[in-house]
């Protein structure tokens, strides 16, 4: 039976959406693993995302908390508010009380992306204050730690992401992942797919 790896995340802009995509192909090119692309469900109205000029979703399914069961592993994505996951994201881990009080989530790896609007804007509290929501359920969160090799040490480029996980900068909007970027998502989906094989086949 094949190794499930949902990629779940909350995209405003649609920079977190392309690193997700990276992120499914690097998992995808584990053999045995069935990478799986959700989104989380929106909070904001039509009317206040066309305000603040949000593109419209991609199709990607919107997951339900019960679903996250059925998988062997996962690597959530969202941007940053104010050195935080956004609030779409936090509200989808509140829905997820079901799964908690049953364990179903307990000992399952996961993996951390985001994107921020600068350097300074939270690309390691994010994944830092995001683990308390993988604590309380019993899951092990999986670092890339610096198995990136050479690209965690690019000084010449702005480059997002760190030893928590893949990561980019949006800046007003305007910037898009960098190649090394989604290089760096690449290797996570495919790290963390490897671990989550390996996890699954000696429980």
């Amino acid at each position: 039976m094949a190794t499930k790896v949902y990629i779940v995340y909350y995209s405003m802009y649609g920079h977190v959406h392309k690193l997700a995509e990276e992120i499914q192909k690097g998992a995808a090119s584990v053999e045995g693993v069935d990478a799986k692309l959700w989104q989380v469900p929106e909070t904001l109205s039509d009317d206040i995302l066309g305000k603040m000029g949000a593109p419209p979703k991609s199709d990607v399914p919107i997951i339900t908390a019960n679903e996250l069961a059925e998988a062997d592993g996962f690597i959530f994505g969202f941007p940053t508010r104010f050195g935080m996951m956004s609030a779409q994201f936090k509200a989808f881990l509140d829905s997820t009380g079901g799964l908690w009080r049953t364990q179903e989530l307990a000992g399952k790896p996961a993996g951390i992306f985001y994107s921020t609007g600068s350097q300074g804007g939270g690309q390691e509290t994010t994944a830092l204050t995001a683990v308390t929501q993988l604590t309380h359920h019993g899951m092990i969160f999986v670092p890339i730690g610096y198995t990136f090799g050479a690209g965690m040490f690019e000084m010449e480029n702005v480059k997002g992401g760190s030893p928590y996980g893949a990561g980019t900068y949006a800046g007003d909007g305007s910037r898009q992942p960098t190649e090394l970027e989604l290089k760096q998502a690449f290797h996570q989906g495919q790290y963390i797919a490897t671990i989550t094989k390996k996890l699954k086949g000696s429980a």
